[in-house]
């Protein structure tokens, strides 16, 4: 009679947490998104026709006004660009060339750097390498720059690799992902020391130089095989005094330059970079659209999908993170061409800023939800189920990070037994994950969440690279996403309730 009660108490509580899931519609959202896919047309007009998609470019405000377009097109309403507050100036490249000319000539690989000023004309001068250690060592070169070309070496190694520089996440790999994450700190306090004690020295630096006139620095970056990273700098902002025109070029060439003059022999380069500067509208921008909800009741309540917009300048930003916005555009097109008609309101957004600090979103959820440097909220801030976002490169979904909300545990792990056609393995972990966008809602209590990807060459080649181009999308994997997060989107619409929430931190 016992094990009769426990039983009962257990399918008892089975039944209760029992989701409701409308297979029909899943099916629905898979035959369009796997036979009527615009994946490849929506990737050619973020990528190819938009190009490198800065905050505040002619790039960004392209891919911007395009979504607009087709979002209203397919239906959506509301569809704007929303300016979330002021970030700085807009900045493109309008030419850049840089070649050794002797001891004999080769072209190089480089990019200017972000916001970085035009050199004064074509250059030509010899090359100096800089060997400063500290603010002591500025004096050994004290006025002896003037018009001379700079070089600081590359960090890392740049050796042959025998890892294949795409990936998919073994098994393995995935059940440790369930483990929640160690205690054990990513840097030591000495290790965070040095860093911040080299970028006080940095800023020193760029300043010494600007004062001596040098010509141009040259910046050996992070890289291999021809593939360099872009850095971070705050140049778009408005009061940032005028600097050097630097160029970052891929590590090869910098080594090259660095073994010639330790032998004795003289370099030379010549070099153009033009670039202009937009201080007419200093605003940034988010696309926002919406499908109205359908449900008297419900459709006052949101869920929200999205991805960052910009990108780095250094290619056409196609995994970081144009894949992201191609996914979250297919995914709510999915939604609309199925005239499935979620019951709560769905709203997308692309958010622009992500690459400086996460700006897009993070003042969108300030202006409409609440501060959470206060923790003063706005009534909109109850009305939001979710937030999901993509933002790790072209790779298929393997699961999900739960920010620490186990409460959604049990619901995600129905939703995923939906796609056991779609995914091998299903990973489904505790863990936080940060640095990109749904961070602003998780820290105000709204559950937010990132999709677990197969990094494919996301961390190897085209995480802010001159290769993040087109060619590096995987197609398939971007139409199992769109078909994963429309599933998501439209289980969270459809909910009697919203989806559990965590505490929320209360300001001390």
């Amino acid at each position: 009679m016992k094990l009769f009660l426990i039983l009962a108490l257990l399918l008892a509580s089975i039944s209760i947490s029992q989701e409701n899931i409308d297979l029909e519609a899943i099916e629905k959202i898979k035959n369009e998104g796997f036979n009527n896919s615009q994946i490849e047309k929506i990737a050619f007009e973020l990528i190819d026709r938009s190009g490198p998609r800065l905050t505040n470019s002619k790039g960004y405000e392209r891919a911007a006004n395009y979504a607009v377009k087709q979002l209203s097109d397919w239906g959506l309403v509301n569809a704007t660009t929303e300016p979330w507050g002021e970030f700085g100036r807009g900045w493109e490249m309008n030419k850049s060339y840089i070649a050794m000319t002797k001891p004999y000539y080769m072209p190089f690989i480089a990019v200017p750097k972000a916001w970085t000023e035009s050199t004064d004309g074509q250059i030509t001068g010899k090359v100096v390498f800089l060997d400063i250690e500290t603010e002591e060592d500025f004096a050994n070169y004290k006025g002896k720059l003037k018009d001379v070309v700079i070089a600081l070496k590359p960090t890392g190694e740049q050796n042959p690799t025998f890892k294949a520089d795409a990936l998919r996440y073994t098994e393995e790999e995935l059940k440790e992902m369930e483990e929640p994450r160690s205690n054990k700190r990513r840097y030591t306090d000495e290790q965070i020391k040095t860093w911040r004690a080299r970028r006080a020295l940095n800023t020193k630096l760029s300043a010494f130089l600007a004062e001596e006139g040098v010509a141009l620095i040259i910046k050996g970056t992070n890289g291999k095989h021809g593939t360099l990273f872009t850095s971070s700098p705050k140049g778009y902002l408005i009061d940032t005094p005028k600097g050097i025109s630097e160029l970052e070029m891929a590590p090869e060439y910098v080594n090259l330059m660095t073994r010639l003059i330790e032998n004795g022999v003289e370099v030379e380069i010549e070099a153009e970079v033009k670039t202009t500067f937009n201080e007419n509208d200093l605003q940034g921008y988010n696309v926002i659209a919406e499908i109205p909800g359908s449900d008297e009741n419900l459709k006052s309540e949101i869920v929200m999908l999205g991805g960052h917009l910009d990108s780095w300048h250094g290619a056409t930003g196609a995994t970081d993170n144009a894949a992201g916005c191609i996914v979250m555009m297919e995914a709510i097109r999915i939604l609309q061409a199925t005239g499935l008609q979620p019951k709560r309101t769905v709203r997308i957004a692309l958010w622009g800023g992500e690459e400086q600090g996460l700006h897009g979103s993070r003042n969108y959820v300030k202006n409409h939800f609440g501060d959470v440097e206060t923790m003063e909220l706005k009534m909109e801030q109850e009305k939001i189920s979710a937030y999901y976002n993509i933002d790790n490169g072209t790779g298929r979904i393997r699961g999900i990070y739960l920010q620490g909300n186990e409460e959604v545990r049990p619901i995600f792990e129905q939703w995923f037994s939906s796609f056991d056609d779609i995914m091998d393995h299903t990973t489904i972990t505790i863990r936080n994950t940060g640095g990109t966008d749904h961070l602003g809602f998780d820290a105000i209590g709204i559950p937010g969440f990132q999709f677990i990807q197969d990094p494919i060459e996301y961390w190897s080649r085209t995480h802010h690279t001159n290769m993040d181009t087109y060619e590096r999308l995987v197609i398939d994997d971007l139409k199992q996403m769109a078909v994963i997060v429309a599933s998501f989107v439209y289980n969270t619409a459809q909910r009697d309730e919203k989806l559990p929430r965590e505490e929320l931190k209360k300001v001390e």
